[in-house]
């Protein structure tokens, strides 16, 4: 694949899946992250896509109000299970609502969703879906203050949960790197605290996991399941993981 080819490639990823992240594109084409970044440079100058750290967005341009239902219907076919998942979370939001994100790729996908709601609050430790909420005027965005950890390009820490004291919000979106129908959310990180904090300041806590993730257990439990009000995953979990998590009486929606 040449240079041209595999920049129109990373502009159909972006339309199929809203971002693409610099270390995805240079594990996909086996190219370094330079080369990577390079590409996204060029293409914003050409007015094809934001960047943000760690990746890339699509522009948020006016649309008419057909388009917005061929995008919206072009989102919930989709055949990246995340963007589907993404789609379905953002339906449980109303205006007025205040949201929040923890760190992770789907979480970031939402962050594309919420750019079509007016009048929310979105609290996060996200520092790659911020930088897609920072340019919506109908967005109040809330940034957890902390220490960066970069293999999550998320804050956490003592000053991002002191963040989070006296504040309530209406829906906690959360992802893992495992799903365990007996233990709960599991993280390969270590140290990860914030999370807990965030779903006990949440009216309605939301897992948002693909099925892939409940063949995984990391070593680090992110949140027990009895704290879960809604696992959203897609078509693929198994039905062995269907049968486990109704016998926790927790409802389950497959996007």
């Amino acid at each position: 694949m040449n240079t041209f080819e595999r920049r129109n490639q990373i502009i159909k990823l972006l339309k199929e899946n809203g971002t693409v992240l610099v270390s995805d594109l240079s594990q996909q084409f086996d190219i370094s992250e330079v080369s990577i970044r390079t590409d996204l440079r060029l293409l914003e100058k050409q007015g094809l896509l934001i960047r943000f750290h760690g990746g890339a967005g699509l522009l948020n341009t006016p649309q008419s109000e057909d388009t917005e239902t061929k995008l919206e219907e072009r989102y919930s076919l989709s055949q990246n299970p995340k963007n589907q998942i993404a789609y379905a979370a953002a339906k449980l939001i109303k205006e007025g609502n205040t949201i929040i994100l923890d760190s992770g790729s789907t979480t970031m996908m939402i962050a594309h969703q919420l750019l079509k709601i007016k009048n929310i609050t979105v609290i996060t430790n996200n520092l790659p879906a911020a930088t897609i909420l920072s340019d919506s005027p109908d967005i109040t965005l809330v940034l957890c203050g902390g220490t960066v950890r970069h293999k999550t390009r998320s804050m956490h820490g003592t000053m991002a949960e002191n963040a989070l004291q006296g504040i309530r919000a209406d829906i906690m979106f959360v992802g893992a790197d495992g799903v365990d129908p007996h233990i709960g959310l599991t993280t390969f990180n270590e140290g990860y605290h914030i999370s807990s904090v965030m779903a006990s300041v949440s009216s309605k806590v939301v897992a948002v996991v693909d099925s892939t993730k409940f063949n995984r257990n990391g070593f680090n439990v992110v949140l027990p399941m009895n704290k879960l009000d809604l696992i959203i995953t897609d078509r693929d979990l198994s039905p062995q993981h269907k049968v486990a998590l109704a016998g926790l009486n927790l409802p389950l929606k497959i996007a």
